[in-house]
């Protein structure tokens, strides 16, 4: 049995023993990585950490810390007050403004999970409070993400084309980004209606009054939504008086200016968004130590090793060579259209838990040998390979995907990832298949 049949096996393995016997899922993969790394390919603790996702870990607890501040001074309150004024009470179409906003912040440059991890806390924290579904609400953050991430000055765009120039290859990079914004927003449309979309256009928010209701000194604020539960119409959810919209105050004040910096920061000078999040969190706890004490704890530290655990064995699979092995299988494949939707297969398998910039750089030039064949369109293929690696974001092994788990309450926190996971690996046969016959099989491009 080769090796890198072994590492296939102990991923199966891994996820056998999270779904049989209700293991985090990471921590059966740090298991699998001792065990794999030390006692069959001897490597030392120092080779297993490599693989560890340092940059990740930051960027998860960083960016949860400070959402948990922002959750607790009510600044994500007054955030969503104003964006309910936006869309004129319309609820429908709130998931489609962050599925926009996001797609344009990747359009302009910014990284795909750079984008979800401002917007992911933002949207899920709509999805809560007029009780939208939280995979449709996280799909359509992902989604658009990924529907501006292939424009030509973006980071996807910057290196698929890049990859494509250097490779010899003709390229289409206005084609590449084009298609993937609408094979990305056609998906959204089958994600909104799938999972609630359709309950949600009757909805509207009558007026953005609120109701306070005091627990533990502390202010719970809620729209009236008529056809409610209780049958009431243009009126608060409860029988308590309504009260004034969220007033800013200090606090809100210098947690908003912390998340403008952390936008701008990130999408233009380009600054690592975990070590800027945790950065400006705990610049917030240091002016507010009182009203920030327990917000550590609700860092989303299960995803948290859930996440770089399963990375950190992706990693020891990539350094024993199995992406590398899986790759040459393709070259072996001599029907360049059974060539390609292969290698587009291993791309959205590779990526739903690894990067997916990585995925891009290292897959398309194992495409080369049968592209410059000329017996396949260049630019189909390419198209193809890219949309197959990236609309995989979704699974909550890939930065995007663990945000959205990240970001959603405790309670909904293991049904989303549940949900996110089944999504996320359908979406790994299902993408390659459709991009394969729409960009591949035609051969119209």
């Amino acid at each position: 049995m080769s090796v890198q049949t072994v590492s296939i096996i102990g991923l199966v393995l891994i996820f056998l023993l999270a779904t049989l016997r209700s293991v985090n899922m990471g921590a059966a993969a740090f298991l699998g990585t001792f065990l794999i790394g030390t006692f069959l390919f001897d490597e030392s603790a120092d080779d297993l950490f490599a693989g560890f996702p340092g940059d990740l870990f930051v960027v998860l607890v960083g960016v949860t810390l400070l959402f948990a501040i922002a959750k607790a001074n009510g600044t994500v309150d007054w955030l969503i007050d104003a964006g309910v004024r936006v869309v004129r009470g319309r609820i429908a179409l709130i998931p489609w403004v962050l599925f926009t906003v996001t797609s344009l912040l990747t359009m302009v440059g910014a990284v795909v999970p750079g984008a979800v991890a401002i917007m992911a806390p933002i949207g899920l924290s709509f999805a809560v409070r007029y009780r939208i579904n939280p995979m449709l609400m996280g799909l359509l953050i992902i989604n658009g993400g990924s529907a501006g991430g292939f424009s030509p000055i973006s980071i996807f765009g910057s290196i698929t084309n890049g990859v494509v120039a250097r490779s010899g290859l003709p390229g289409n990079p206005v084609l590449l980004w084009v298609s993937s914004f609408v094979f990305n927003a056609l998906l959204s449309i089958v994600v909104f209606f799938l999972f609630g979309g359709r309950e949600l256009i009757s909805r509207r928010v009558a007026a953005v009054e609120t109701v306070a209701a005091r627990v533990g000194g502390e202010t719970d604020v809620r729209p009236a939504i008529p056809g409610n539960e209780n049958g009431s119409s243009g009126s608060a959810e409860t029988g308590e008086e309504p009260a004034p919209t969220p007033r800013l105050d200090t606090a809100k004040v210098v947690t908003l200016a912390g998340l403008l910096t952390l936008a701008v920061g990130s999408l233009a000078f380009d600054l690592d968004v975990g070590l800027l999040a945790i950065s400006i969190a705990t610049v917030i706890c240091i002016l507010s130590p009182g009203s920030t004490k327990h917000c550590v704890a609700q860092v989303a530290w299960p995803t948290v090793l859930l996440i770089c655990g399963v990375v950190t064995y992706v990693s020891l699979m990539e350094r024993i060579g199995t992406i590398k092995w899986l790759g040459n299988g393709v070259a072996g494949i001599g029907i360049p259209l059974l060539a390609a939707f292969v290698i587009c297969l291993i791309s959205a398998g590779v990526s739903a838990f690894a990067s997916t910039t990585g995925i891009l750089g290292a897959l398309i030039p194992l495409a080369v040998p049968f592209l410059l064949g000329g017996q396949i369109g260049a630019v189909g293929v390419i198209t193809a390979l890219a949309i197959s690696s990236s609309v995989v974001d979704s699974s909550p092994f890939s930065t995007s995907g663990a945000l959205v788990v990240a970001s959603t309450p405790a309670e909904q926190r293991d049904k989303v990832f549940r949900g996110l996971m089944i999504w996320g690996m359908s979406m790994i046969a299902v993408a390659p298949m459709l991009a394969w016959t729409i960009f591949v099989l035609p051969g119209w491009l």
